[in-house]
């Protein structure tokens, strides 16, 4: 068997088994003392500044691994691409939002008593203003802007304005969830389609790995999918997925959750799913029976990391990428470790990453 042999995904290119990691806002305050405030997020000058203080602190520490490629540049960035935040949409709706100088924005629920998307007060709202305003601000300075924002999910929005009300309106007013959920995902495509055209990207924000794949990925977030049935996510939300898969491509689901394999049949009738984020104890064997030519990025658990050995870390990646059975069709990556986290690890991962490329490699040629 040879490389080529491996089958491929045409919309996902990328070289076999691309990983990456993101470290939790904790880390940044505790190492670098960089601060997430709301300057942080907002101000254009500071965007600039601090996106290229990370760029430099991760050369400083792993750019013998390939992080850190942008040190010493003026990017303008209009959001952050180095911490997982997904707070605007919500904020866009009418949700209250705290910065916080060590962890990423939080979105304060709404409340409401129904579910009720409004697409254009959503464009004319204080946040988005705000948003545009920045935009404009880096453009007018830097002539163009790069980069994207984490802009959610269906659910995990709809969770934000309404709260545990989703689940009993499933039942109670079924018709009117999917007209509100149809709505929610057209203000998903405005914001997104709007920001993209400049940037090029839309989802490094969700999931930095992403970068390594040649062509943008749509990654719609589904962190909350756990909380639901597969006969929910089937009626409701299932039908929006398989649209975006046909008008985005690739695109790609993020589930954070550790049981992204209860969905694997569901998911597997979205025709052109390229992109599966994995969560952490995710059934990958399961996953890929279901989904042969879907990008399978492996998340690895960014808490037990801290309390693992690194041998254990390493049989841990290795288990798991052979599980997946496609070093083009897989990518590995650790999202959100805290201040605890030892360097060490991040050289195990990548390390990790590379024998695995290697061993391929050798097992090819014989």
């Amino acid at each position: 068997m040879s490389m080529t042999d491996y089958k491929k995904n045409p919309f996902i290119k990328s070289a076999p088994l691309p990983v990456d990691i993101v470290f939790h806002p904790s880390w940044w305050f505790k190492h670098t003392g960089i601060c997430f405030d709301e300057d942080f997020f907002y101000h254009p000058l500071r965007r600039v500044e601090v996106e290229k203080q990370m760029e430099y602190e991760l050369y400083e520490r792993f750019g013998r691994f390939g992080l850190g490629a942008d040190k010493g540049k003026d990017l303008p960035i209009i959001g952050a691409v180095h911490i997982a935040a997904g707070y605007i949409l919500s904020e866009m709706l009418g949700c209250n939002v705290i910065y916080q100088q060590d962890s990423a924005p939080q979105v304060i629920p709404l409340a409401q008593d129904q579910l009720k998307i409004h697409v254009e007060e959503a464009f004319k709202s204080p946040a988005f203003r705000r948003f545009s305003g920045l935009q404009e601000k880096l453009k007018a300075k830097y002539g163009y802007v790069t980069g994207d924002i984490g802009w959610g999910g269906v659910l995990n929005t709809a969770l934000d304005l309404v709260g545990e009300k989703v689940f009993t309106d499933f039942f109670m007013e079924p018709e009117e969830m999917k007209k509100q959920f149809i709505e929610l995902s057209y203000l998903i495509e405005k914001f997104v389609e709007g920001f993209s055209k400049e940037t090029g990207t839309s989802s490094i924000s969700i999931n930095r790995n992403v970068r390594n794949i040649e062509k943008p990925v749509f990654l719609h977030s589904e962190c909350s999918h756990t909380m639901i049935s597969t006969g929910q996510y089937e009626e409701f939300l299932l039908p929006i997925d398989i649209q975006w898969s046909e008008k985005y491509r690739p695109f790609g689901i993020h589930y954070c959750g550790n049981d992204p394999h209860r969905h694997a049949e569901a998911f597997a009738k979205i025709k052109n799913l390229d992109f599966l984020d994995v969560g952490w104890g995710g059934d990958v064997k399961v996953l890929r029976k279901y989904l042969p030519n879907t990008f399978l990025n492996i998340r690895l658990n960014p808490v037990t990391i801290n309390d693992c050995t690194d041998s254990e870390l390493e049989i841990t990646i290795t288990r798991l990428v052979e599980n997946s059975d496609n070093p083009y069709l897989t990518g590995v990556c650790c999202i959100n470790m805290d201040d605890k986290v030892e360097d060490s690890k991040i050289h195990i991962i990548f390390k990790t990453v590379e024998n695995l490329r290697q061993r391929y490699q050798e097992l090819c040629k014989n």
